[in-house]
C-alpha cells in the first residue's frame, strides 16, 4: 500500500532525512518544550501598542511608488535637453517645427502608464507571496501580516522561517539561526534563551519563539527590506550600454550645436529665428530620447507578462539575466519533483518486527514539530497511535549531516537512541546492506535507514557503529512539466546541473527518467575536487550530483562562474539561500521558505519549474527587440552628426527643418519600434550589446547621411532662386526617408507578414504626406519637377544596395 503525504511547504529538503536546514557540525539536542509557554499579548496590548505607533508598518514595496515613476520618466537629462529646445521653438515658431516637443510628452506618457501597470502587478504579487508571521495572541498561536506585528509580540519560528524583526530568543528547542546574510559567517549560531535574534537572518535547523524588541524602521530587516524588496535597477548589460552611449552623445550635442548656430549666423548670415531652427533641427535628431523609452516599457510589458503566469520578478533586469544564462544548478526536491512523497515500502532488516519498526518510526516522527516532505510522509503513513512511546529528545534533522535522531522511552520505560537519515552516511562502506540500498536508488526511490546505537544522542559519533533496522522506502512525484523543461533547456543551449543533497545515484535515476543528458553518470560530491578550477572542470563534464551540502552548492556555483558562466539556481529550501544569493540569478519557488525568496531575483508563486522557459523567453525577447530598435535609433544619431559635420564643412543651410526630422522620425524609427520592441522573438541573448548594436549602426549612419547629403548638393545646384531651399530641402528629405526605411526594412527581418505590412505602411504614411496639400504645406515638403525627385530615388537606391552589401559584411567580419 502507497501512503501519501503533502509537505506543508512544498518540500524544502534537499537531503535524504526528515527535515531540512543547512547547519553543520553537531547541532543541539533538542528537549521537549516545558508544558507550560507564554501566551503573548493580549488584544488590548496590541492595541496600546498600535496607538503608540509601536508597529512593524514598514511599507513592502515591491516597485517604485507613482512619484518615483513619473519623476524617473519626466526628469532626465534627454528630456531636459528637449524641452528647452521645445521651449524655443514654441517661441519663435512655427508650431509645427515643435512636434518633437509632443512626440516626447507621448513616449514619456507610454512609459509612465507602461510601468504603472507594472508597478501594479508587482504590488499584488508581492502582497500573495508576502509571508505571514505566527504570533501568540490572547494564548492562541495566529497567523498575521507582516505590518501588524507588534513591539514585544512574541512571534514563533521553525526551519526556513526569516526573521522579519530583531529580538529576544524566548524558547530555543534545538534553535540555529543563519545570520550569513548579515554577517558574512556561513556557519548557523545556536540561539539560547535570551540570545539576540536579528532580522534578515533565517532559521536552518530546530524550532522557538522570540520577543520583538525593534519594529518598523528601526528593526534591521527595515533597512534591508528598503533596499532588496523594492524596484531595483540592478546590473543591466542593456541598462549599461545605453547608459554609455547616451553619455557619448552627450559630449557630441554641445560643440555640434555651437558650430551650427555660429555657421549659420555668422557664415551663412541667416536670420536668428531661422539658424536657431535650423540649429534645433540638426540636435534633436542625435537624441535616442525613444530608446530608454522603450527599454523600459519592454521591461515593463515583460514584468506584466509574467505576472499573468504567476511569477514575481523582484528586480526588472532578472528577465534579461536569465536570458543570458547558460547553466541552471536545479535542486531535485521541489523543482523536478514535488513537495509530497509517498511511503511506498517498508523493509524491516532481519531479525527485526515489523511491528515494533511501525511504532519507533511513529514515535519518532512525532518528535518533530515542523516535519518537512520525508517525514511527514512517514507521520502520516505511521501515525502515533501509541501513548505509551514517548520523545525524551530529538536531534534535528541537518542538510550537512543527512540525518536525524531521538531518544525514545519504550512502555516497559527504557530509553533508546534511534537515528534517521541517509543509508550511505550511517552505514560504514562495504556494508552489505548497501547494494540492496543501492539498486533502490536506481530506480529513483529514496530509502532512509532507521537504526538504533548505544552511543548518547549528544555523542559527536553519535552515527559510528549503528545498528541497521529498517529501511524506508520513499517516491518523490515527479513534476509532469519538468521533461519538457528540460528539454527546452537543451534546446536553447543552457545546461542544466542538477545539484541534490540526495543520494547521486537516486538523483541521477529521476533525472535519466525526465530525459536529462548525461543522467547516467551521476557523480557524489563528495569525491568532488576542492580546488575551485578542479571543481569546474569536473562540473562541466557532469550533469547530475549528489550529497552536495550547503557550502559546497556555494562552492559549485563559484566555480562555474570562474569558469566563464552565467549561472542560474533554483531552490526552495534553506540550504539552498548561500547558493541562490551568489548565483547570478536566484530562482525561488513561492511555496519554498522565506529565506530563499527573500534573496532571490525571481520567485515561481505558483511552485512550478515550467514557468521558467517563459522568463527566459520575455528576457530574450526583450535583449534581442531592443538591440533591433537600438540600431535604429543609432543610426538616426549618427547620420544626424554627420549631416552637421559635413554642413559646417561645406558652410551651407542645414538641409532639414525640425518637422521634416520629426515626420522621419516617426515613420521609421518611432512607431516601427515601438512594433518591434513588443515582437516575438526567440533569439539567443548575446554578450557585448554596444558593440554589437554599433557595427550596423555606425556604417549604416555614414551610408544614409551621405547619401542624403549628395543628394542636397545636387539639389543646391540644380534648384536656383529665391525660393530654392524648400525645393532641396525636399529632395534631401526623399532620400532620407528612403535610405532610413531600407535601414528598417533590413532590421525588421526575418519577415513576417506584419513586419512586412508595418513597413509598406510607413511608407504609404510618407506618400500621403507628399501628395495631400494641407500635409504639404504644414510639413513644408513640396518636390519641384520630376528630373531631381527621381535623382533624390536614384541615390537612395545606390545607398540601399550599400546598405545591404555593407550589412552582410559587417555580418561575416564582425560575427555576434
Amino acid at each position: 500500500m502507497t501512503h501519501r503525504a503533502t509537505a506543508e511547504t512544498g518540500g524544502p529538503d534537499d537531503g535524504t532525512g526528515p527535515g531540512d536546514g543547512s547547519a553543520g557540525g553537531r547541532a543541539p539536542v533538542r528537549r521537549p518544550a516545558p508544558e507550560t509557554s507564554r501566551t503573548g499579548l493580549s488584544t488590548a496590548e496590541v492595541a496600546e501598542r498600535v496607538a503608540r505607533g509601536e508597529v512593524n508598518d514598514v511599507p513592502v514595496r515591491s516597485s517604485r511608488s507613482t512619484a518615483e515613476i513619473v519623476r524617473a520618466n519626466v526628469l532626465t537629462r534627454f528630456n531636459a535637453i528637449i524641452g528647452v529646445l521645445f521651449a524655443i521653438i514654441l517661441v519663435i515658431g512655427p508650431i509645427q517645427d515643435g512636434l518633437f516637443g509632443f512626440v516626447i510628452v507621448a513616449n514619456t506618457g507610454i512609459g509612465i502608464v507602461q510601468e504603472l501597470r507594472a508597478k501594479k502587478t508587482l504590488d499584488r504579487l508581492a502582497v500573495i507571496g508576502e509571508a505571514r508571521p505566527t504570533v501568540r495572541r490572547d494564548g492562541a498561536a495566529v497567523e498575521i501580516p507582516t505590518g501588524e506585528v507588534v513591539l514585544d509580540d512574541v512571534i514563533e519560528v521553525g526551519s526556513g522561517d526569516k526573521i522579519i524583526v530583531d529580538g529576544e530568543a524566548l524558547e530555543a528547542d534545538g534553535l540555529e539561526i543563519d545570520e550569513s546574510l548579515l554577517t558574512g559567517e556561513a556557519d548557523p549560531v545556536l540561539k539560547k534563551p535570551g540570545d539576540p535574534v536579528m532580522s534578515g537572518s533565517f532559521v536552518v535547523a530546530g524550532s522557538g519563539a522570540f520577543t520583538a524588541t525593534k519594529v518598523g524602521r528601526e528593526a534591521y530587516a527595515a533597512r534591508l527590506a528598503e533596499e532588496a524588496s523594492r524596484f531595483t535597477l540592478v546590473h543591466s548589460e542593456l541598462r549599461t550600454g545605453i547608459s554609455r552611449i547616451l553619455k557619448y552623445v552627450t559630449w557630441m550635442m554641445v560643440p555640434t550645436a555651437l558650430g551650427l548656430i555660429l555657421s549659420h549666423l555668422l557664415t551663412l548670415r541667416l536670420p536668428i529665428d531661422e539658424a536657431i531652427r535650423r540649429m534645433v533641427a540638426g540636435i534633436v535628431p542625435m537624441i535616442p530620447e525613444g530608446l530608454v523609452l522603450l527599454t523600459s516599457v519592454a521591461f515593463a510589458i515583460g514584468v506584466i507578462r509574467l505576472g499573468r503566469k504567476q511569477c514575481l520578478v523582484q528586480e526588472l533586469p532578472a528577465i534579461e539575466g536569465l536570458a543570458r544564462v547558460d547553466v541552471v544548478c536545479l535542486d531535485k526536491t521541489g523543482t523536478l519533483t514535488e513537495g509530497g512523497m509517498d511511503v511506498r515500502e517498508l523493509r524491516p532488516l532481519p531479525g527485526t518486527e515489523e511491528a515494533h519498526v511501525r511504532r519507533v518510526l511513529a514515535a519518532l516522527a512525532a518528535g518533530d514539530p515542523r516535519p518537512n516532505a520525508s517525514l511527514q510522509a512517514i507521520v502520516d503513513a505511521f501515525p502515533a497511535t501509541d501513548t505509551a512511546w514517548r520523545t525524551a529528545a530529538f536531534l534535528p534533522f541537518s542538510s550537512a549531516r543527512k540525518y536525524s535522531g531521538g531518544v525514545l522511552t519504550a512502555p516497559d520505560g527504557a530509553p533508546a537512541t534511534w537515528l534517521l537519515g541517509a543509508p550511505d552516511v550511517l552505514l560504514p562502506s562495504g556494508d552489505r546492506h548497501l547494494a540492496e540500498i543501492d539498486a533502490l536508488n536506481a530506480q529513483g526511490l529514496r530509502v532512509l535507514l532507521l537504526a538504533a546505537t548505544d552511543r548518547d544522542l549528544e555523542d559527536p559519533e553519535v552515527a559510528r557503529q549503528v545498528r541497521p533496522t529498517a529501511l524506508v522506502v520513499l517516491e518523490q512525484r515527479l513534476r509532469p512539466d519538468a521533461a519538457d523543461t528540460l528539454r527546452y533547456f537543451a534546446d536553447q543551449g543552457v545546461q542544466a546541473k542538477v545539484i541534490s543533497g540526495d543520494n547521486a545515484v537516486s538523483v541521477g535515476a529521476v533525472a535519466a527518467t525526465l530525459g536529462l543528458p548525461g543522467a547516467d553518470a551521476p557523480v557524489d560530491a563528495r569525491e568532488l575536487p576542492a580546488d575551485p578550477a578542479a571543481m569546474a572542470t569536473a562540473l562541466d563534464s557532469g550533469s547530475v550530483f549528489g550529497r552536495v551540502t550547503p557550502g559546497q552548492k556555494r562552492d559549485m556555483v563559484t566555480a562555474l562562474q570562474s569558469g566563464g558562466h552565467n549561472v542560474a539556481m533554483t531552490g526552495d529550501g534553506v540550504n539552498d539561500v548561500l547558493a541562490l544569493k551568489d548565483a547570478d540569478i536566484g530562482v525561488a519557488m513561492g511555496a519554498g521558505s522565506e529565506a530563499t525568496r527573500a534573496v532571490a531575483q525571481i520567485v515561481l508563486l505558483d511552485n512550478s519549474f515550467a514557468t521558467l522557459p517563459s522568463v527566459v523567453a520575455e528576457g530574450r525577447r526583450v535583449i534581442g527587440n531592443i538591440t533591433r530598435v537600438a540600431t535604429l535609433f543609432l543610426t538616426k544619431t549618427v547620420y544626424s552628426v554627420l549631416l552637421a559635420i559635413l554642413v559646417a564643412c561645406w558652410q551651407i543651410p542645414y538641409p532639414y527643418l525640425p518637422r521634416h526630422l520629426t515626420l522621419l522620425s516617426t515613420l521609421t524609427i518611432g512607431v516601427p519600434a515601438f512594433f518591434l520592441a513588443l515582437a516575438p522573438n526567440s533569439e539567443r541573448a548575446r554578450p557585448h550589446f554596444v558593440r554589437r548594436v554599433m557595427r550596423y549602426a555606425i556604417p549604416s549612419g555614414l551610408i544614409t547621411g551621405t547619401a542624403a547629403f549628395a543628394t542636397y548638393l545636387l539639389a543646391r545646384s540644380y534648384y536656383t532662386g529665391p525660393d530654392a531651399l524648400p525645393a532641396e530641402t525636399s529632395a534631401a528629405t526623399l532620400t532620407l526617408f528612403l535610405a532610413a526605411l531600407w535601414v528598417l526594412a533590413i532590421i525588421a527581418r526575418p519577415y513576417t507578414w506584419w513586419r512586412v505590412a508595418l513597413v509598406l505602411v510607413m511608407a504609404l504614411g510618407f506618400l500621403v504626406v507628399l501628395v495631400t496639400p494641407w500635409l504639404q504645406r504644414f510639413f513644408d515638403l513640396r518636390l519641384v519637377g520630376t528630373t531631381m525627385p527621381w535623382a533624390a530615388v536614384a541615390v537612395a537606391a545606390v545607398a540601399a544596395v550599400l546598405l545591404e552589401v555593407t550589412w552582410r559584411w559587417v555580418g561575416r567580419r564582425f560575427p555576434a
